[in-house]
C-alpha cells in the first residue's frame, strides 16, 4: 500500500476494524522520522481511532463479541466522558478506563435491573445478580480479548 493510499482510507474510514487500525498503527510506528508526511498519517491515524470509537464502531465490535448479552453503550459512554481525545490511543485509553475503574460490574447490574430486561415485570434481587454475573462474565472476557491487540 503507498502511503497517499493509505492516508487516503485513513481519511474515508475504510480501514474500520479494531485489528486494521492497529495494523496501520503499528505500520506508521515502523516508519523513519524522515517519511514524507508521516506527520499527517499519524495525524489521520489518530482521527481514525476517534471515528471509530464515537461513531459507534467499537461499540459494534464488542457487541459482535457479546453475542448473548450485547456489550453495554452507556459503559462505553461513561468511560469516553472520561478520556481526552488529545493524546495517546484515544481507543485504548476508552477500554482501558472501562476495565480500571471497574465500569464492567456497575453497567451490567443497572441492565440486568430494567424491568425490559424480564418482560416488563420487577425482577427479585436474586435474578439481577444472576444476570449481572452473567452479562459481566461476558463483558469482561470480551474486554480482555480486545485489550490483547494492545500487547508484545
Amino acid at each position: 500500500t503507498s502511503l497517499p493510499a493509505l492516508l487516503q482510507s485513513l481519511r474515508s474510514h475504510t480501514i474500520n476494524t479494531l485489528p486494521a487500525l492497529r495494523r496501520t498503527e503499528r505500520l506508521v510506528a515502523s516508519l523513519p522520522a524522515s517519511t514524507p508526511n508521516k506527520a499527517e498519517i499519524a495525524k489521520a491515524l489518530h482521527d481514525a481511532w476517534i471515528y471509530y470509537v464515537d461513531y459507534h464502531s467499537l461499540l459494534n465490535e464488542l457487541r459482535g463479541l457479546t453475542k448473548t448479552y450485547p456489550f453495554s453503550e452507556s459503559c462505553l459512554e461513561e468511560a469516553k466522558r472520561g478520556v481526552s481525545k488529545g493524546s495517546g490511543n484515544y481507543c485504548y485509553g476508552v477500554l482501558k478506563r472501562v476495565k480500571d475503574h471497574g465500569l464492567i460490574p456497575t453497567h451490567a447490574r443497572a441492565l440486568a435491573a430494567k424491568p425490559v430486561m424480564w418482560g416488563g415485570r420487577k425482577p427479585s434481587s436474586s435474578e439481577v445478580q444472576k444476570l449481572a454475573g452473567a452479562c459481566e462474565a461476558e463483558w469482561t472476557r470480551v474486554l480482555t480479548i480486545v485489550l490483547r491487540h494492545w500487547e508484545g
